[in-house]
């Protein structure tokens, strides 16, 4: 099963908006999602701070700041035809 972490902060409208993307992708696609505040940690916060939200599948960071449906939907889309 695919791994998503979706890095976000309080108050942030395009998290806001990737989420609700992530939660369309969620009834199509089947994967675990990690919801991770970069304000909890110093490093996150260092590495991301400037390009919140991050979508990152597996470990790979795929798409960041207004995220893009269909880019995300065809990386999935390759991602689950590789198995």
């Amino acid at each position: 099963m695919k791994t998503v972490t979706f890095y976000t902060k309080q108050n942030c409208p395009l998290c806001d908006e990737a989420k609700q993307l992530l939660y369309l992708l969620k009834d199509e696609f089947n994967f675990e999602f990690d919801e991770i505040d970069i304000y909890t940690n110093d490093q996150l916060l260092e590495q991301y701070q400037l390009m919140i939200p991050v979508v990152s599948i597996d470990g790979q960071d795929v798409d960041y700041g207004q995220i893009n449906y269909d880019f995300l939907r065809q990386d999935f889309v390759n991602r689950y035809q590789k198995k």
